[in-house]
């Protein structure tokens, strides 16, 4: 920071003058391309879900054949080092880090800066810092959406070119030991998770065959109700939407995420203590039937595109089954589809499940909750690390990208 320090009180030591990203910057937004011609293969297309961490994310690009189009498109390409914003939905920055083009759809802006006024790299940091403040300017009610005026008119810190220089090799630097740190942590948490899937996994492997039993001798299915997202309500009845069974719930639950209003609960299908919610509708077959024990106490509404599980064993013993291996190679026999990937919940009644007595059951439980509550310590633990690194990060770009306003 001293050598900062320094170019600041030698060359700015009253403050830095502000202008809008006009007098900067031009932009422009992309194209409104087809989606009835998107395809696999051919040049690539970014919207806004595919602005992630700051960056533009090549995975799941929707692909289109540029001879289908008449216009030209060359002043909608986004080359590598250019920043665009999606502008709607969620607003976000994001740059091309990759050594490759792709197309700007239309809802997604790209910068092309004036490099003798502002550094290209200094822009996207003064950018990213300035997401909650463009944020809170959006306009719209569900869909919120970045108007082009607001981001024209918005004003930034036009330090001179040295400082601005010193600032971006400062948080290069800086984003890179990031990077590196949150690769570490993130490293040691899958080594952990899969450690606690192969004790999982050996556990029941290693339960007597004798105790392989079909499910519908002691349990029996009824499918989840109709309500949506739309019922929710924060001050409703308990409810659990078959969504959350990928994002929110592990092996089982007393509490749940969301309410709904009261109307939509009385109309709606009900899971009781000890009943095993599933999701038997989802996007990939590795997620298709994640499944979660109500523990709590009170009757809760369930979603549609789920099976609530009703019987008479121990629901943890059965929901550790049910994430295990053993059952993996049995619910992809079962699934079905191709976009949608589903398993019909009457058929669910047909896998075999290793049944020992209660009290082997709740021997088992004891063991996997100790290293399920030891493994989610230290899940807790490295996410709550790496986000500390992003706060730490984001601290100190404000610290860096704030000035005093020279007037005038």
């Amino acid at each position: 920071m001293s050598g900062l320090e320094k170019l600041l009180e030698k060359l700015c030591p009253n403050g830095v003058v502000y202008k809008s990203i006009k007098e900067v910057s031009d932009f422009i937004t992309g194209f409104a391309f087809k989606s009835s011609l998107f395809q696999k293969d051919g040049e690539v297309i970014c919207k806004t879900t595919n602005i992630q961490n700051g960056e533009i994310d090549f995975t799941n690009m929707d692909g289109f054949n540029i001879k289908d189009y008449a216009e030209n498109l060359e002043k909608y390409l986004i080359r590598p080092q250019d920043i665009v914003i999606g502008m709607s939905g969620t607003i976000k920055i994001g740059i091309n880090k990759a050594n490759v083009n792709c197309y700007l759809n239309q809802r997604v802006g790209k910068f092309l800066p004036n490099t003798s006024m502002i550094d290209n790299k200094y822009l996207y940091y003064v950018l990213c810092n300035s997401e909650k403040i463009l944020i809170d300017s959006v306009s719209g009610g569900s869909v919120k959406n970045l108007s082009n005026s607001i981001i024209l008119d918005f004003e930034i810190p036009i330090p001179p070119m040295e400082v601005q220089c010193e600032i971006v090799r400062i948080l290069d630097n800086f984003t890179e030991l990031t990077a590196e740190l949150t690769a570490e942590l993130t490293a040691e948490l899958t080594a952990r998770k899969k450690q606690y899937e192969y004790y999982r996994n050996s556990l029941f492997e290693n339960i007597n065959k004798n105790y392989m039993v079909r499910l519908d001798t002691f349990a029996s299915i009824e499918r989840g109700g109709n309500f949506q997202k739309k019922d929710f309500k924060e001050d409703g009845m308990p409810c659990i939407h078959y969504g959350q069974m990928y994002t929110h719930f592990g092996i089982y639950a007393y509490k749940t995420l969301k309410k709904i209003n009261e109307n939509a609960y009385n109309k709606s299908k009900k899971a009781v203590f000890n009943d095993i919610i599933m999701a038997v509708t989802s996007e990939n077959v590795e997620d298709v039937c994640s499944c979660v024990a109500w523990l709590g106490n009170e009757e809760i509404a369930v979603s549609g595109h789920t099976a609530i599980i009703h019987h008479n064993q121990n629901a943890k013993f059965l929901s550790y089954y049910f994430h295990s291996l053993m059952f993996t190679k049995q619910k992809e026999k079962l699934a079905h589809g191709t976009k949608v990937i589903e398993v019909t919940p009457s058929k669910l009644l047909n896998i075999f499940v290793p049944l020992p007595s209660l009290e082997e059951q709740c021997q088992i439980v004891d063991i996997l909750d100790k290293f399920d509550s030891y493994c989610n310590d230290i899940s807790k633990g490295l996410p709550a690390e790496i986000e500390a690194r992003q706060k730490q990060y984001e601290f100190y770009r404000e610290k860096l990208l704030t000035f005093n306003r020279l007037e005038g």
